[in-house]
């Protein structure tokens, strides 16, 4: 039987773990060790979720095409939505669509790793954040392969798609990669003690996404509600995104510093938290 959520707490809030001293490395230094678990963590990650089989790979791939297709039929067919900021539709939602679905598997996965590694935790002292960070890597570099991709693709097609525009592309993956990094070790800590955060984080994520303009431009909201849809922090990344590869605008403004120290902030509260708890994972993997 599962010891009670409170006393499990309790016990960790008042009390460091046995392990506490030989899994908590200095807060910066990273050794030839732990470079080389992040390595091999990182290849188990691709190799077992995605390149072991055709068929995961693929799927890797082709499920946000598959939705892109999806989307493209219902709004442009079913309703004949228009108005999509001067670009088709495929090419306005494709540019955010890619980064989110990033972001949410890399969440959804990142969440439930450490029970991959339930047998490993328990017999080895090792920074439990790695596994962490391997989930999130290779969600995150799988889909911005798929993303690169999907952006020829389009500009073969005769989208307008600024190349030069990548650029920026890159670096807002890497402020994307830090939140959901300190958002996904926060949330996977929690995961080990309430078993619940894993079937309440996917409806909340699907909420979210449909509260944030990557299907229709911010334009089209009505304007009392505008400024509570441009609050969520993704809206602007999206914004970002289709400025610098539909538009072409490559100029770094003052939200950028902003966005950056953000995500800095969410990473470092979620590693905290979870170099706090890090230490009584083995009792409750």
């Amino acid at each position: 039987m599962e010891r009670p959520i409170r006393h499990a707490f309790s016990r960790i809030v008042d009390r460091p773990g046995a392990s506490a001293i030989a899994t908590r490395s200095p807060a910066f230094r990273v050794s030839p060790r732990d470079r080389a678990l992040f390595a091999n963590f990182f290849y188990r990650e691709l190799t077992t979720r995605y390149l072991g089989s055709i068929t995961g790979l693929a799927w890797a791939l082709l499920h946000p095409l598959a939705l892109l297709g999806v989307y493209h039929f219902v709004f442009t067919t079913v309703f004949r939505a228009t108005g999509f900021a001067g670009q088709s539709f495929l090419a306005f939602v494709a540019v955010a669509l890619w980064p989110w679905l990033a972001a949410q598997e890399g969440l959804q996965r990142a969440t439930v790793s450490l029970a991959g590694y339930s047998g490993l935790i328990r017999k080895v002292a090792f920074p439990h954040e790695i596994v962490v960070y391997a989930s999130v890597a290779a969600t995150l570099a799988l889909q911005f392969v798929g993303y690169v991709a999907v952006l020829v693709v389009l500009r073969i097609a005769g989208e307008s798609i600024h190349f030069e525009g990548l650029l920026v592309a890159v670096l807002l993956w890497i402020v994307l990669a830090i939140a959901v990094s300190g958002l996904a070790l926060l949330l996977s800590a929690l995961q080990v003690f309430i078993r619940d955060v894993e079937h309440v984080l996917m409806p909340l994520l699907m909420i979210l996404m449909y509260l944030t303009p990557i299907l229709y431009p911010l334009t089209l909201v009505p304007q009392q509600l505008r400024p509570w849809v441009a609050a969520n922090p993704f809206s602007w990344l999206v914004g970002r995104l289709r400025d610098a590869l539909l538009d072409g605008r490559l100029a770094i403004d003052w939200t950028d510093g902003v966005a950056l120290a953000g995500a800095l902030l969410l990473f470092f509260v979620g590693r905290a938290v979870f170099r706090r708890l890090s230490p009584h994972f083995e009792d409750f993997v």
